[in-house]
């Protein structure tokens, strides 16, 4: 398979699907949002989306699978597989504040090949593909050099619904804000991956997270030089819901501080 051109013509669909998402935005009604659980939501939008990119998808790589948020389709096996994520971000689109992102990832079995995260609200397409430098709109990208938390800027995503490990979320949020640049969260976690990619942040952490908010992310900042583990430093953090993602500098001192405060 040319990844490179498989890349290109994903991209050419992950805007595609942007620009349809960009243009319901401006008459979008919040009384057309659907609630799937506390503080997670849904809308015509995120399903339209998905719907889109799953048909240019199966034209494109006809016996694929596919693991989706809404469910428009599924996988059964397949060597390969798309993870997608038609609106990372619902909950800043249907309030009309950014980020809000298309993620596409490609697995090739277990292993994430290539990754598209288009951010809709920038015009920022980051991209990757296994073998590949990582790229944000044509060019070249590659995480920061910083090595210590008193030099990193942490992004990470607030628990909702059914909030668990609270206490250890607050721990972490008191110990970062004490020692780093400080904390941001931006809402989007294909995003929060693209920027660490991208050198604007350290690292990110996160726990209760799909397979489809990571996935392409994943292999953007693996290819911009980061490492990305679950928070006890192993490869499953696709599907564990849990991750620690940084520069390869940072990332012995930023993991040992996660694993230290949520797996007592």
């Amino acid at each position: 398979m040319d990844l490179q051109k498989v890349c290109q013509e994903v991209i050419e669909i992950a805007k595609s699907a942007g620009a349809f998402i960009a243009g319901e935005r401006s008459n979008f009604d919040l009384k057309l949002v659907e609630l799937k659980g506390k503080a997670n939501f849904v809308s015509y939008v995120d399903k339209k989306a998905e719907e889109l990119i799953v048909e240019r998808l199966r034209k494109l790589l006809p016996d694929s699978g596919f693991i989706t948020e809404e469910g428009t389709a599924f996988d059964s096996g397949e060597k390969y597989r798309w993870v997608i994520d038609p609106l990372d971000g619902t909950t800043n689109f249907i309030h009309g504040a950014p980020p809000y992102a298309v993620s596409i990832g490609l697995m090739e079995f277990e292993e994430i090949i290539l990754g598209v995260v288009y951010e809709i609200t920038k015009d920022e397409c980051f991209y990757a593909w296994k073998g590949s430098k990582a790229m944000l709109n044509g060019k070249e990208i590659h995480v920061s050099e910083a090595a210590t938390t008193s030099e990193a800027l942490i992004v990470t995503g607030f628990p909702y619904g059914e909030v668990k490990n609270a206490d250890e979320f607050l721990e972490a949020i008191h110990f970062f804000m004490s020692n780093s640049h400080g904390i941001r969260r931006l809402g989007s976690a294909a995003t929060d991956l693209s920027y660490v990619a991208a050198g604007r942040f350290e690292a990110f952490w996160e726990k209760g997270l799909s397979p489809w908010d990571i996935a392409a992310g994943a292999i953007i900042l693996k290819q911009a030089g980061g490492k990305i583990t679950d928070f006890a430093g192993k490869e499953n953090f696709l599907f564990s819901g849990e991750i620690v993602a940084t520069n390869n500098n940072y990332y012995n001192e930023f993991q040992a501080i996660i694993e230290r405060i949520y797996c007592k």
